[in-house]
């Protein structure tokens, strides 16, 4: 049959007597019963002495814990009843139907189902073995710790996709990472001044491309250490320099044919040229830079005279003959960036 009997955590009341001797002010202990007087609040107690009973507001006190003290000198064998009244609570549990909040933390020896969204609202700490975590500056936050990795996401085959190393930072990637975007960068660094750069991990050998922030380079080389087997480097100008011979499968030409009115031919702007004089002739380089040579496609259009810039070295020969009225094919190369005849010029024949 059902159980009849007094719960816990209802309300109940207990009862206390102490038999008096002469001239006790107070009660306190282990009453005649052997009961030790215990209450939680002053408020929930009745006191009776020989059976009447006493106001707590004139007759005693309860300032000292578990005692009612302040008594009128007592009697011997004087009869003091305590009635102490426990408080009544109800079960502490956050009901199924309407949910709640639990304010301490929560045990599951089995998995937790969630049917809706899970919501985090703390910081985790170091040290936690599993933990999902949030704060405004931070967002989501996975904190973990293992003997190999801290935090390993796996797909549905159970497969890892990506791992973090435990104590570490680097992050490893199973598989292809795709940026998406309208305009998608990737970007490497944080503007610190360090070094920076792509490792490609190969079976017999290693290459790599990144910053030489010392340098203000980009670099493409052999090995995985930054800088010790340049291939490619381009500088902070745009100029590039290749460490080594250049092969060429198939053909290699510049699909830019610049064209400068009057003699001024200006190297910056690239390598072959078109000139077209309109009048007597200065053949003047500017801009140039050791190493640069090329082309030029010269139009004498009517017998001009033409004479060189003190940097440049032609012959007086070849002056003679582009001065007269045709096309010809000048040949350049820059021994230097300045100084006299460093700019070393030759002329064909006649063309047409």
């Amino acid at each position: 049959m059902p159980y009849l009997g007094r719960g816990p955590g209802f309300g109940i009341r207990q009862k206390y007597f102490y038999t008096a001797s002469a001239d006790d002010t107070s009660v306190s202990g282990s009453d005649d019963n052997n009961l030790t007087l215990t209450f939680t609040d002053g408020l929930f107690i009745d006191v009776y002495l020989n059976g009447v009973l006493l106001d707590p507001n004139s007759d005693y006190n309860t300032t000292t814990a578990n005692t009612v003290a302040g008594l009128a000198a007592l009697s011997a064998n004087d009869f003091v009843e305590i009635v102490a009244y426990e408080s009544f609570s109800i079960g502490d549990v956050v009901p199924a139907s309407s949910g709640g909040t639990f304010s301490g933390a929560i045990t599951s020896n089995g998995d937790i189902t969630a049917a809706g969204t899970l919501f985090a609202q703390g910081d985790t700490a170091a040290g936690d073995d599993a933990a999902i975590g949030y704060t405004a500056a931070e967002g989501l936050i996975l904190t973990g710790q293992g003997s190999t990795n801290d935090v390993t996401i796996k797909n549905d085959a159970d497969t890892a996709v990506i791992q973090i190393p435990t104590g570490g930072t680097a992050t490893t990637f199973a598989g292809d990472v795709s940026v998406l975007g309208a305009t998608p960068t990737l970007t490497i660094g944080d503007a610190g001044a360090e070094d920076a750069k792509i490792v490609f991990d190969g079976n017999a050998q290693d290459f790599h491309i990144g910053l030489d922030d010392s340098a203000d380079d980009l670099v493409i080389g052999l090995g995985s250490a930054l800088g010790t087997t340049p291939a490619i480097s381009i500088d902070e100008n745009v100029l590039v320099t290749v460490a080594d011979d250049v092969s060429v499968v198939g053909r290699a030409f510049s699909p830019t044919l610049t064209t400068n009115l009057g003699s001024a031919i200006n190297l910056a702007l690239g390598n072959n040229f078109l000139i077209t004089t309109t009048g007597d002739v200065v053949l003047t380089f500017t801009n140039q830079i050791a190493g640069q040579s090329g082309t030029l496609k010269f139009v004498n259009d009517s017998d001009r005279a033409v004479t060189a810039h003190t940097n440049v070295a032609i012959s007086e020969a070849d002056l003679a003959t582009i001065s007269a009225t045709g096309t010809y094919m000048v040949s350049y190369f820059v021994s230097a960036s300045s100084a006299a005849n460093t700019i070393l010029v030759s002329a064909s024949a006649i063309l047409t």
